[in-house]
Parts: C-alpha cells; structure tokens; sequence
C-alpha cells in the first residue's frame, strides 16, 4: 500500500497533518478490490446478494395486451366523438381465462384487470364510465382509443437486460427476476469480515465487572453494523494485551477472512501490541483524520486482507465504519459505494464548534405541523456517550471550517436511514 502512505508509522506521525476525510474516503476505495468468486443460487436465495453477470430477460412483461382496469374492451373506433354510442356485449375476459374470440366493430367484451385483451379490441373503459341494460353497453364520449391498456413489453422487453452486473438484490429486484422467469442465477460469494476487541479491561456481556474493568460493547456495534450488510461474520471475541495472543489473533483472521476490523490500539502514542503487530506483520498505514469523532484510523492489508482499525470510543467506532469502512466493503462485495443522502435543513439550536476539523455531531430529525423537517441536536457530542448515537437519527455535519451554528441556520445533514 505504498502508494497511500501520507503518513509514516511511528512516533513521528502526530507531527504531520491531518488527512483531509474526502482524501481518506478516495485513497480507502482506491485501495479495494472486489471479491470475483461466483455462486449459482436460487431466486429466492439472492436476496441481499450483488448480481455477477447481467440479467437478460428471455420474455415480454408483460407478454400480452392486457387491460389495466375493470371494465368493457371496445375498438377505438367505436368511441363516439359527441353524445354517446351503444355496443353489443358478446363476451367476458378474465385473468388467466381470456375471451375466445374476436371483437367486431358495435361489440365489447367484459374484461377485469389483468385479463388478455380480445382480438380486435384496443381500448378499455373504465366499468363506472358506461351504463348497462342486458346485452346492451352504452358510452358516453370523452375517451381516447388506447387507453387503459397494458402493451405486450411495455415494462420489459424480450432480450433486454433488466439487472445489471454489480447490482444489488433487494425486494423489488427479486420480483423482477421473477416476473422474467429467472429460477437460478450467479451472485457475487459473501465477503468474510473478521472483527476482534483487544484489551484485558474488557469483559463480555454477563461476566461480572471488578474495578476498573468495562464491558466490551464496540464488538456488539460492530456485529449489527455488518450483519445488516449482509456479510459473513467472524468474531474472534475479546484478544487480551498479550504479543503471542494479539499475532494469533491477526494472523487467524488474516487466513480466513476478506477484510480485519478493530477498535483502539491505533492512536498516536497507544502503548499496545496491536500497533506493534500491525507494523511487522502488514502494509498498514496510521492516519490522523480531520474528523470529530474519530480522528485516529489505520488501514492497509495484512496478507490478502484489508485491514481497518478504528478508534476506541464508541462513537468513534460508528462514524468511522459508516464513512469509511462501509463504503470499502460495499466496493469489497462487488457493488456501487451508495452515494450518501445529504438533506439541507435548518438547525433548531445553536451548535458549538471549532474550527479545523470536520465533525459528524449526532442529532434528531424533526417534523413540524405544517410537514416541514428541520434537526436539532441530541445533546452531549462526546465519542464515549454511546446513548448520543442510540437517540440521534442522523449525522449534522459541520465542514472543517465551520466555526459553529446559529439557531435558524441551514446545515448538511445525513440521515441514518442511508446508512442503514
């Protein structure tokens, strides 16, 4: 990874500047390869995969004429220009049971929504448009040839591609692959994501705490962040601040694993074996990020694995996975980074703030009673204040050379509904 260093390993590394977040964001997807693997799969089973070959549909959809409302298939010219006309009804079509028959000029057909339209028939009004008396259809004028009808390939063409290569399956998708006929198909394997914690204060959940001890929550956070990726998960558990245990931790994950997350160990000064194990056994770069959370970020390879270790707090942790490690593991599966959703909304509080960094403070979306959204905040910014996250509903963002926020102010703000 010699061609992202900006910043040499080391001692020497607080003394160079901060990375600007865009230039981190660009060096860390230039880093990413995508995964090549492929799995034959079934229809049902690509759900939340990414597509590796284009979908060609071998079938029209829909595959014949049919009516888009319940009503009475006529001809076009039939329609009367002024006052009104009577037809002759000779039939009924339904869906799956069409009319067996042709329609002559001063005939109609009953049709319901779906049905195949009769031969001879091109235009269907609507059933509260026309009065009835026995075989009897009277229309009034006002309508245009055409209408009301679904053409054969109107949503998709026969030998046209519907799904493109890198694309990922989500509901909608799974129902066009079914709506042409697909039963199988090749997907993209699931990337392997290994994620450890490292520190003897920590303990898991359930284990009694003694003093000066904490309960490990960032490999928690973690888990959620990747499961609702989609992505095979390794946890490796808590790693105690041994040398021998912290390099068998990353080499174990290095041997089975796509990509490596940690957290802590990474900061400028940290005196712990994750730093020192980093720098002899992979290309690891450390860079301070112009950020707030989460200035301290490590990323490279450690064997065929990327590696991305983030800060410690908890905050921290989620600021960074979702700016920087997400974007890398969607490129890592095979798809298009989404592009973040960014909302311009007026702030109701005044925000603190200096200059120098740019900082994601957590807030909390707003409606007012006339349905306009504005943000305020969720109070305390600090990166240990987990609770600050599980209130907020989205990133305020404050560029770098933002000196703070009046009340009343417009400001850039990314939902967590992108994210997630």
């Amino acid at each position: 990874m010699s061609d992202t260093k900006t910043a040499p390993t080391g001692r020497d590394a607080g003394a160079k500047a901060l990375l600007p977040v865009a230039e981190a964001k660009r060096r860390i997807l230039d880093l990413v390869t995508p995964v090549a693997t492929r799995e034959r799969v079934g229809v049902r089973d690509a759900l939340d995969r990414v597509l590796a070959e284009d979908i060609q549909s071998a079938v029209a959809v829909p595959s014949y004429d049919n009516s888009a409302m319940d009503g009475y298939a006529v001809l076009g010219a039939d329609l009367p220009a002024t006052g009104e006309t009577e037809l002759t009804l000779v039939g009924k079509s339904f869906a799956g049971v069409p009319y067996d028959g042709s329609v002559s000029p001063g005939q109609c057909v009953r049709i319901m929504t779906g049905a195949a339209m009769p031969a001879g028939a091109d235009t269907v009004i609507m059933q509260e448009d026309v009065t009835t008396s026995g075989d009897g259809v009277r229309i009034r004028a006002g309508h245009r040839p055409g209408q009301n009808v679904r053409r054969a390939g109107e949503d998709i063409r026969a030998g046209s591609v519907v799904l493109r290569a890198g694309q990922h399956v989500g509901p909608a998708e799974l129902g066009l692959l079914a709506s042409v006929g697909i039963a199988e198909l090749n997907v993209l394997r699931r990337i392997r994501v290994a994620f450890f914690s490292t520190g003897d204060e920590l303990r898991g959940v359930g284990d009694k705490l003694e003093y000066g001890q904490i309960f490990d929550s960032n490999r928690y956070t973690l888990f959620g962040m990747l499961k609702r990726l989609g992505v095979e998960l390794i946890d490796m558990g808590v790693i105690r601040d041994r040398r021998e245990d912290v390099r068998r931790a990353f080499a174990d994950a290095a041997a089975v694993a796509d990509a490596i997350i940690t957290s802590g160990g990474v900061s400028v000064g940290e005196a712990d074996y994750v730093k020192e194990t980093l720098e002899t056994m992979g290309q690891v770069d450390f860079w301070r990020i112009a950020m707030k959370p989460g200035k301290p970020l490590a990323v490279g390879r450690i064997d065929q694995a990327y590696f991305f270790g983030l800060p410690g707090n908890p905050v921290s942790v989620m600021a960074t996975f979702y700016q920087f490690v997400r974007p890398a593991l969607e490129k890592l599966m095979g798809t298009q980074p989404s592009a973040p959703l960014i909302l311009k909304l007026p702030c109701e509080v005044a925000l603190r703030k200096q200059p120098g960094r740019l900082e994601y403070q957590r807030g909390v979306l707003q409606r007012g009673v006339d349905g306009t959204l504005s943000v305020a905040t969720t109070g305390g910014q600090d990166s240990h204040l987990l609770t600050s996250m599980s209130r907020a509903d989205c990133f305020i963002i404050l560029p770098a050379d933002n000196a703070g926020v009046a009340a009343g102010d417009l400001v850039d703000v990314q939902p967590f509904a992108g994210l997630v």
